[in-house]
C-alpha cells in the first residue's frame, strides 16, 4: 500500500509539475504577445510621421491624377457641346432662309392678289398713279411754255 501512495504521490507531483510548466509557458508567451504590442507601438511612433508623409504624398499624387482626368472629361463635353451648339446653330439659319424664302413669296403672293382685286374694282395701282402724276408734271411744265409764248 505504500507503493500505491508513494505513486499516486508522484503522479499528483508530476501532473502539478507540468501545469506548472504549461502555466510558465502561457505567461512566458503573453509576456512576449506583449512585448510584440510595445514594439509595433514604439516603431510606430518612430517611423509613423514618415509613414504618413508617405501616405499624405500618394494621395496627393491621387488627386492630381483625378483632377486631371475631370478635367480632361469636362473639356471633351465641352467640345461636343460647342460642336452641337454650331450645327444647331447651322440648322437653325438654314430654316430661317428657307421661312424668309417663303415669306417673300407669300408677300408677292398677296400682293399680286390684293393689286389685282383693287385693279378689278376700279382702283389705281401704285405704278399707275405715278404714271398719272409723270403725266401731269409734262402737262404743267407744257402749259407753262405756252403761257410764256403768250
Amino acid at each position: 500500500m505504500a507503493t500505491k501512495v508513494a505513486a499516486k504521490k508522484k503522479a499528483v507531483v508530476a501532473k502539478v509539475e507540468d501545469k506548472a510548466t504549461v502555466l510558465t509557458d502561457v505567461k512566458a508567451y503573453a509576456r512576449r504577445v506583449w512585448l510584440a504590442g510595445l514594439g509595433v507601438y514604439a516603431k510606430a511612433g518612430a517611423e509613423g510621421v514618415d509613414y504618413f508623409k508617405e501616405l499624405v504624398k500618394a494621395g496627393e499624387g491621387v488627386e492630381k491624377q483625378g483632377k486631371k482626368l475631370v478635367n480632361e472629361q469636362v473639356d471633351a463635353a465641352n467640345s461636343q457641346i460647342e460642336t452641337q451648339i454650331k450645327t444647331v446653330k447651322n440648322s437653325v439659319s438654314e430654316v430661317k432662309g428657307k421661312v424668309e424664302v417663303q415669306f417673300d413669296k407669300i408677300e408677292k403672293a398677296f400682293d399680286n392678289r390684293v393689286a389685282s382685286a383693287l385693279n378689278r374694282l376700279g382702283i389705281p395701282s401704285k405704278q399707275d398713279v405715278e404714271a398719272l402724276s409723270a403725266k401731269l408734271d409734262e402737262l404743267n411744265a407744257l402749259l407753262e411754255r405756252v403761257a410764256r409764248t403768250q
